[in-house]
């Protein structure tokens, strides 16, 4: 007898709403559901092979710990005795920065990933912080730190109401959208032209979403600040700044028209590879609009200038009076949102508060550069003690970061490693302990990073669609167990955890004049909490503080669990709507145009209208069918248009003696590799591309099918030094490289 259950998609950032078939205790399908408040029914193909995603026989389904040199299969006991016997000693010998603890992509994707990892590095208190934020999107936060003060406040396009929308480095009918909650994201372009609106795609690549756009530029690789500080001269040098309503809420817009005086169209033209007509229409265009939004993403953030051109992303919608205004871009307000406080300044957004031990790069957003993990453990100085022990959650910085050969070996020098993965991969295959999470199915899902993104306010919550199975241990139990285990509590109550947290919180919250609690007993308050579980009640708690909440009974018709679980398919708290001043928190409590560390950093930019490098220069890519290295092991989600292959323009590969499927070698800066050619013109001349998160074959991993068709690591071929300074995002777009053909056809 079959069954179904509502479920929110954990595989990208689009969070749609997923009805399962299930059968016993499996799921044999998977479909949009219609009745989704947010996704109204949308499935893309990632959605629908959650079945084979959540039954993949490679998940590992116990925990695994190293005796004599080998992973074997172990009690759940008998692995948290080993994290405990591991990393106490060197946080008592060597100090909490010996500890080093990377995140990757899919914390952000769980309840647990949200709510546990900033317990840990609290309890912890180590500043050895990595996490996939320094190869993707850290010079958005950055910028938007500068900018408003908080760098997770990030405004986003209000793709349901604009009349323009002009896209950077960005490619949403691929990736479903990122730092961008929106399902359904190409119906939402499609819906644009539909109501006479304008879109415009700038990108080396013409991606399926370029061939949608009225307008296509193909910039040249890295030259996307140029063009957006050309074009923000032009709004200025033209008489086309027009803030409106915004203005009261902007200071240093005289400071940044001087700052920008030098970036003429005709300057930047032969850097980025566009003709300066093209970019004072594209600057014309915007400011002509009666609503417009840009957003940039990956390709603008993984480039020399990345927190420049994520600035300028800004700054464009700023001037044009775009920012905070319908059809412009608009913060988000999440229901988890604490409460929010009366305008007024802020403590602001710092950067460098300290440094990396070896090439002394600066924290961002308290984290150092994922490229700067290997050095971190293999590098001696006299600055402090190497990091002896790392923790893993979610994370497989082999593949994902820079130079992976150099972190495999390092990973062997460490004196302990715990990986929290559902996959002996690349990185995990190092732990001297893995423990498992279970598979979505088992697990409850809210999404506390993606409301905070989403292109409209609502919440949704589903509990787990099949019970937890024998000898499986939740995600929340395990994060709350290594916290323990790392902090010299092992053995204590797990759920002592969620009740510390719960604690802290209302013990603040009764303190604050702005929450609706100010005054109360925080036990009285706590014992209203509802939920099965500590990660429940915690779920309660925010959602009762938070901006839609009851304020535990001040606001009958506010949110709570109890009341979210009434909506299975979620609650609509409405379009997005203008928000300022409350969001800032810059020192004036206003928007900081042209912040000191930006001041600094554009005599760099002015170089780089001179810079030219010579040769071909490498792209990534993205692929529908997969948002993470581990994706690779499910057949549903491989194949077709999904493989890894250097695509390069037929001139190019004219040149270079380069035919449809020859083997050609890659050759950059930190190594090189050998992948079959693709001749396409789908991309500009002199740029060639490969796809992320491939490279299945390396030995000691279980990884079967990923195994069979390996691909290689695009980032392999980066020695991880091309840092943006501001950020420490690792430059992975517009790198040098050198292309040659192989004699033998693959």
């Amino acid at each position: 007898m079959s069954r179904t259950a509502p479920r929110i998609c954990p595989l990208c950032e689009a969070t749609c709403g997923l009805t399962l078939t299930i059968e016993g205790s499996r799921v044999t399908g998977a479909r949009g559901d219609r009745d989704d408040v947010f996704s109204r029914g949308f499935i893309c193909p990632k959605g629908a092979s959650f079945g084979a995603v959540d039954s993949d026989p490679d998940r590992l389904r116990t925990p695994l710990v190293r005796r004599d040199g080998e992973l074997r299969e172990a009690t759940w006991e008998e692995a948290f005795d080993a994290v405990a016997a591991g990393l106490r000693p060197v946080v008592e010998r060597y100090g909490p920065h010996a500890v080093g603890v990377v995140l990757g992509n899919p914390n952000v994707h769980t309840m647990a990933g949200a709510l546990y990892p900033q317990v840990l590095l609290g309890a912890l208190a180590t500043r050895s912080v990595f996490t996939a934020s320094t190869v993707d999107q850290m010079p958005k936060h950055v910028s938007c730190g500068l900018l408003y003060g908080d760098a997770n406040a990030i405004p986003v396009p209000d793709l349901d109401h604009t009349d323009h929308l002009l896209l950077i480095g960005a490619n949403p009918l691929e990736s479903n959208g990122s730092l961008c909650t929106a399902p359904d994201f190409p119906g939402k372009l499609k819906a644009l032209k539909a109501r006479g609106g304008t879109l415009t795609v700038i990108d080396p690549r013409r991606t399926r979403t370029a061939e949608l756009a009225d307008r296509h530029i193909a910039v040249r690789p890295g030259g996307d600040a140029l063009l957006l500080a050309a074009m923000t001269y032009v709004l200025f040098d033209e008489r086309l700044v027009e803030m409106g309503a915004l203005a009261p809420h902007v200071e240093g817009v005289d400071e940044l028209r001087a700052a920008v005086q030098d970036f003429t169209p005709e300057a930047v033209a032969g850097a980025c590879d566009v003709d300066a007509d093209d970019i004072r229409l594209l600057a014309r265009e915007l400011a002509a609009a009666p609503t417009a939004a840009v957003y940039g993403r990956i390709g603008s953030c993984t480039v020399p200038h990345g927190t420049l051109a994520s600035w300028l992303v800004d700054v464009l919608n700023v001037l044009t009076g775009n920012l905070d205004r319908p059809g412009g871009a608009l913060f988000p307000q999440a229901a988890t949102d604490r409460t929010p406080g009366p305008a007024g300044p802020g403590r602001g957004f710092a950067l460098g508060r300290w440094h990396s031990r070896v090439s002394q790069y600066p924290e961002a957003k308290g984290e150092l550069p994922l490229s700067a993990l290997a050095e971190e453990i293999d590098t001696a100085t006299a600055e402090g003690e190497p990091i002896r022990a790392l923790i893993a959650v979610a994370a497989n910085p082999v593949l994902s970061a820079p130079d992976g050969a150099r972190l495999d070996k390092a990973l062997d020098s460490l004196d302990f490693m715990v990986s929290v993965d559902p996959y002996l991969n690349e990185t995990a295959r190092h732990a001297d302990v893995v423990l498992p999470p279970p598979p979505p199915s088992q697990s409850p899902h809210h999404d506390f990073a993606f409301n905070t993104l989403a292109v409209h306010n609502q919440v949704r919550y589903t509990r787990p669609a099949i019970p937890l199975e024998p000898g499986r241990m939740a995600e929340t139990e395990i994060l709350a167990r290594l916290i323990l285990a790392a902090t010299g509590m092992h053995g204590t109550d797990p759920a002592a955890v969620d009740a510390m947290v719960i604690d802290q919180t209302l013990g603040k919250a009764v303190k604050d004049p702005n929450s609706p609690v100010h005054g109360r007993d925080s036990r009285e308050v706590a014992a209203q909490l509802t939920g099965d579980t500590g990660p429940e009640r915690r779920l309660d708690m925010m959602l009762r503080l938070g901006p839609y909440g009851d304020g535990f009974g001040v606001r009958p018709d506010g949110l709570s669990l109890e009341k979210l679980l009434a909506h299975p398919h979620g609650i609509d708290l409405g379009p997005l709507a203008s928000r300022l001043p409350q969001p800032l928190k810059t020192r004036s409590g206003k928007v900081e145009l042209l912040p000191q560390p930006i001041v600094d950093d554009l005599p760099r930019l002015r170089q780089a209208m001179t810079d030219r490098v010579d040769g071909l220069v490498l792209v990534g890519r993205r692929h529908l069918r997969s948002n993470n290295s581990w994706m690779h092991n499910v057949p549903a989600l491989t194949g077709g248009t999904n493989r890894c292959t250097l695509q390069i323009h037929p001139d190019d590969a004219e040149r270079l003696g380069v035919v449809d499927g020859v083997s050609v070698r890659v050759k950059g800066a930190g190594g090189e590799v050998t992948a079959p050619a693709e001749i396409t013109d789908g991309l500009r001349r002199g740029v060639v591309s490969l796809p992320h998160g491939w490279g299945h074959d390396r030995p000691g991993t279980r990884l079967s099918h990923a195994a069979t068709d390996p691909g290689v690591n695009v980032n392999q071929l980066l020695d991880g030094s091309q840092l943006d300074p501001l950020s420490g995002n690792a430059v992975l777009n517009g790198v040098p490289v050198e292309v040659a053909a192989l004699t033998a056809r693959l």
